[in-house]
């Protein structure tokens, strides 16, 4: 972080509207338009947050973003029946390059995971999962980035017959696992994960955003084989 951020968010957290003001009004245009860059960077890449990621992904897609934890992450109305709604669930994936680095200087004993259009579903139920497939209206949105740089957007159904399958095997080897436990504990699968097998043979896929051939080359080596292929055959 530079120093003229750090000095901004000192000022936005303990001083007044107006300080904050006087401050920013004082810098020039290239120091305002630098802790501004610097500003988005961190947000977009933050490992613990992956709001700004959810976003880009549900606005891009056409849909107005939710910002409350609570239910899906966007919905739209439909273009051609009045009254109807549609809902999105996002699931962004960022990749940090220096993980990489870090790997192959023995700094990091396991490889980090690449972009394979997957993304995980964290504490899900039996009771959610069959909440979701009542939605007939619930479209998935799958995206991934490299060090905040989007590469994809992916948009399919969330009832495509193998997307769910495969959450529905993984909630019943949990149920099985619980059986004659006594522990009110675990009563929740800590994360149901899917990647781009469970979904690629959809029919109603589309693909919302993806970089031109030339620049998902760039990326090659943080993205799964497999999925590389895929989204190759994808590109203009």
């Amino acid at each position: 972080m530079n120093q003229e951020l750090a000095n901004i968010i000192k000022i936005y957290s303990t001083g007044t509207h107006q300080e904050l003001s006087s401050y920013l009004i004082g810098k020039s245009k290239d120091t305002l338009i630098g802790a501004l860059i610097d500003l988005l960077t961190m947000y977009i890449n933050d490992k613990n947050s992956s709001t700004i990621r959810e976003f880009i992904t549900v606005t891009l897609a056409g849909y107005q973003h939710k910002e409350t934890k609570i239910g899906y992450n966007g919905f739209k109305q439909d273009a051609f029946v009045s009254g109807k709604t549609i809902k999105c669930e996002a699931k962004p994936k960022n990749v940090d390059t220096e993980e990489f680095e870090k790997y192959k200087r023995g700094k990091r004993k396991t490889s980090p995971s690449k972009l394979n259009g997957g993304g995980n579903f964290t504490d899900y139920t039996s009771t959610r999962l069959e909440k979701d497939k009542k939605e007939k209206d619930l479209n998935m949105l799958v995206s991934g980035f490299v060090n905040g740089k989007l590469i994809y957007i992916i948009e399919f159904p969330f009832n495509f017959k193998d997307f769910v399958k495969n959450l529905e095997t993984q909630i019943k080897k949990w149920q099985n696992k619980l059986k004659g436990s006594k522990s009110t504990k675990g009563q929740f699968l800590r994360s149901a994960n899917f990647n781009y097998k469970d979904f690629i043979r959809c029919p109603n896929l589309k693909i919302i955003y993806l970089l031109n051939n030339t620049e998902l080359s760039k990326h090659k080596p943080y993205i799964d084989k497999g999925f590389y292929k895929f989204l190759k055959a994808k590109t203009k």
